[in-house]
């Protein structure tokens, strides 16, 4: 039976009984044993006793060729120390956590250091909480508002680029081809394509379709917060794509409504959500059912 396979398999703890004989009849199999209990040292072991050279040379000595052989050992025992190290290592790893929202559903989420993060619909963050007063970072998909304790540099990654602050208050999209990062309060730096851009309060970084930009903003805080959708100089197909996510309907529209749309609707009444997106275009509508509207033009 192959020597490496049953090493790996016992390192595993995944021996069939035939294969723990098969294990244990190999003349390596106590040096393998005892390499692994001084491995758990690492695991925080202080009273772990670690034999003298001249110990483990008199075990090694006693084979047959003792020059091949020790060579022959000592990189099997190094293997072996360098694999129960990293299984060590996982076993230790500190617990990485992940949160993730559905449609039409927000989460509000404090990390280990009273950060605060209000997590959008369909977004996703993950991070390891072993080692967070070090290393305040985390990984995001989505959209979410940070509300940062001050401390060491806070750190949000995604898939455009990378968000640093020290402590303030900002949000972050991060979806389909869209960054955005907006600062609210203190001042926040972005990592984008390789440059560098410091966004003090009151302004965002944009990049969408391969263009970056920045710009002032007004309000406080994302609108998203207060459950709303804001939209200026919109194409109108957006604007009911975003309808439709967040009320969970199909919409049927004339598709020579090319008009653009600057408002905003709520997320909590379809009823006004429809009149706030279809009075100012000069459209009508009709709910059909609970997950079926149509607009026309005009009073048709």
């Amino acid at each position: 039976m192959d020597k490496e396979h049953l090493v790996k398999k016992w390192l595993n703890n995944d021996l069939s009984n035939r294969e723990s004989k098969a294990f244990n009849a190999l003349e390596d199999a106590d040096l393998y044993k005892e390499i692994i209990e001084e491995a758990q040292r690492f695991n925080g072991n202080a009273n772990a006793k670690v034999e003298s050279f001249e110990t483990l040379d008199k075990r090694l000595g006693s084979k047959k060729s003792k020059s091949t052989n020790w060579i022959r050992v000592v990189s099997s025992l190094a293997a072996v120390l360098v694999i129960s190290i990293a299984l060590f290592t996982l076993v230790n790893k500190g617990q990485t956590r992940s949160f993730k929202t559905d449609l039409a559903q927000s989460e509000i989420i404090t990390l280990p250091d009273n950060s605060i993060v209000n997590l959008n619909e369909l977004s996703e963050i993950e991070y390891d909480s072993s080692n967070w007063s070090e290393q305040r970072s985390l990984n995001l998909n989505g959209e979410a508002f940070f509300d940062v304790e001050k401390g060491k540099r806070f750190e949000v990654y995604t898939d455009f680029g990378k968000v640093s602050v020290l402590g303030t208050a900002f949000n972050v999209f991060s979806r389909d081809s869209v960054f955005r990062v907006s600062c609210y309060e203190g001042l926040v730096q972005v990592m984008c394509n390789g440059k560098k851009v410091k966004l003090p309060a009151g302004t965002e970084f944009k990049l969408a379709s391969g263009q970056s930009s920045t710009s002032s903003i007004v309000i406080t805080e994302p609108y998203w917060l207060k459950n709303m959708s804001v939209f200026e100089n919109a194409a109108f197909i957006d604007v009911i794509n975003e309808l439709e996510k967040h009320y969970n309907i199909k919409v049927q529209y004339p598709s020579e409504i090319n008009a653009n749309f600057t408002g905003a609707f709520e997320h909590e009444n379809l009823e006004n959500a429809l009149k706030s997106i279809t009075s100012p275009l000069n459209l009508t509508y009709i709910v059909q059912n609970s997950n079926q509207v149509i607009i026309r033009n005009g009073q048709h």
